[in-house]
């Protein structure tokens, strides 16, 4: 393997790792940001509807952006944006102000989650085999990393603001450098342009799909980020310090499962790996939901992450190698993913308001079963990584990947 492709990988991996610190930060002071301005669990739900929206409204025009600024462009720019919006939310002085922060938050990570998967698929197609799922990885060990400095600043007494802020002045720079990691994306093509521009957008049916499955396993994961601690303080009345621990030790579930999950995807394949993770979700969270103590959810919470964890990273990696570039089938299906995210905290919140949120959190087991349902349905043929060398020379082109060092 030439030096270039395994610094692309690493360039990849560590992408994953700042977003997740980010994400995952905004997820483990979610609690104190509620209470600070005082908001009901319909209010807190609103304010995630927002940032969903800004993701969703993002992903909506990634298929055209990708195919002008590449993956690497994309990632340069929308990654500080992430930080600086980062920061506007914990600034936020009102209701109102904190729904107009988390909305341009949204915005600015749907444009980071797009851009790191097209460029961790276009790693994957240059080695030829499947690696996404432990790019993945590295997502989760940004999300642990922040909530284990979430636990340490909420136990040193650092106020919300001082905390995000020192993210933010990490997360920055960091991303400028990591930018010169990255592969380039496909040259602008000529001759045949108008045909394979009419060719991106009739996308395959199977992205759809994979996009239905993105949806569910994405809600899943929302439920657990937006809503495990406010269920861990409110229904199962533990400490702040210690709802904080809930996301991650989901986190280190998922990291678990990631770790080993291309090795495990090439034993059982992508399909059956899907369906079984999909039921494992199902029971894994029937547990956190029937969990009488603290400890127990907590300990569910562990077991959720390592069902869910090779879900959408497999059908972010297919939805890649289903069109001849990677970037917009991929952005569909991330789209779709999203939806999911837009749907959930709205869902839980007004359910948890009519019933419990004990009761609302209880949608997760039933998605859990659809995604079980939807592996099925997958396609054989669609299940494979398909060698970005080997895609090249179908097209009759040479690849434009810096595979020599």
């Amino acid at each position: 393997m030439t030096r270039a492709l395994r610094k692309a990988r690493h360039g990849a991996v560590l992408t994953f790792v700042l977003a997740g610190l980010m994400c995952g930060t905004f997820t483990v002071r979610l609690p104190a940001l509620a209470d600070r301005l005082r908001l009901p669990e319909s209010s807190v739900g609103l304010a995630l509807l927002g940032w969903g929206v800004g993701a969703l409204l993002t992903m909506q025009i990634m298929r055209v952006v990708l195919g002008r600024a590449g993956s690497r462009g994309v990632l340069r720019a929308a990654v500080p944006l992430c930080a600086a919006s980062l920061v506007l939310v914990a600034l936020a002085p009102s209701f109102p102000a904190l729904v107009a922060a988390t909305a341009l938050f949204g915005m600015a990570f749907g444009a980071v989650d797009v851009g790191m998967n097209a460029q961790g698929s276009l790693v994957e197609r240059a080695y030829g085999r499947p690696i996404m799922i432990g790019m993945h990885a590295g997502w989760c060990v940004g999300a642990i990393s922040a909530g284990l400095l979430g636990t340490a600043a909420i136990a040193l007494g650092l106020s919300l603001t001082t905390h995000i802020l020192l993210v933010a002045l990490v997360s920055a720079p960091a991303a400028l450098a990591l930018s010169r990691m990255h592969l380039p994306d496909r040259a602008p093509e000529t001759g045949a342009a108008r045909e394979s521009g009419r060719a991106r957008r009739r996308l395959p049916g199977v992205v759809y799909l994979l996009g239905a499955i993105t949806f569910a396993a994405f809600m899943v994961e929302g439920v657990v980020a937006d809503w495990n601690g406010l269920y861990l303080l409110g229904t199962l009345h533990a400490s702040e310090a210690v709802a904080a621990l809930g996301y991650p030790v989901f986190e280190a579930g998922m990291l678990v499962a990631r770790l080993g999950g291309d090795r495990l995807r090439g034993h059982l394949g992508a399909r059956a790996l899907i369906a079984l993770s999909g039921g494992a979700t199902a029971l894994a969270f029937l547990a956190v939901v029937a969990a009488p103590v603290t400890a127990a959810a907590v300990a569910a919470l562990f077991f959720v992450g390592l069902a869910v964890a090779t879900i959408s990273p497999m059908a972010l990696s297919l939805a890649g190698t289903a069109t001849a570039e990677p970037g917009p089938a991929i952005a569909q299906a991330s789209a779709m993913g999203y939806a999911g995210l837009l749907l959930g905290p709205v869902v839980i919140g007004f359910l948890s308001a009519a019933a419990s949120l004990r009761l609302a959190m209880g949608v997760a087991v039933v998605l859990g079963v659809v995604i079980a349902a939807a592996g099925r349905l997958l396609p054989a043929s669609r299940t494979e990584i398909v060698p970005l060398r080997a895609a090249a020379r179908d097209r009759g082109e040479e690849p434009h990947l810096p595979l020599a060092a």
